[in-house]
């Protein structure tokens, strides 16, 4: 994935970990310096959240999570879905 940050240097590596504040582990990574014309090899480094500027997922990696969440039943809204098909009556309109 490629992590772009709010002063210009960009870090293209492979996601490891990242939390509730966005803050991101990456290994095999590339900087690249904000003019690009410098380029570093790290094995691995930690982003804070709030210097991100912007994220370039692959569109591979978003589709394979996409069919893994319909596969799960898992998502936005999954549960409750299930639980409504278990509710007490026959529904109606409401008030």
């Amino acid at each position: 994935m490629l992590v772009e940050l709010k002063n210009g240097e960009t870090y293209n590596g492979h996601l490891v970990s990242c939390d509730n504040w966005m803050n991101i582990n990456l290994r095999e990574v590339i900087c690249t310096s904000r003019d690009g014309d410098k380029f570093w090899r790290m094995p691995e480094c930690y982003i804070r959240g709030s210097t991100i500027k912007y994220l370039r997922i692959p569109d591979e990696i978003i589709d394979m999570v996409k069919e893994e969440v319909v596969a799960k039943g898992r998502g936005r809204g999954g549960l409750q879905q299930q639980k409504q098909q278990k509710g007490r009556g026959m529904g109606g309109a409401g008030r």
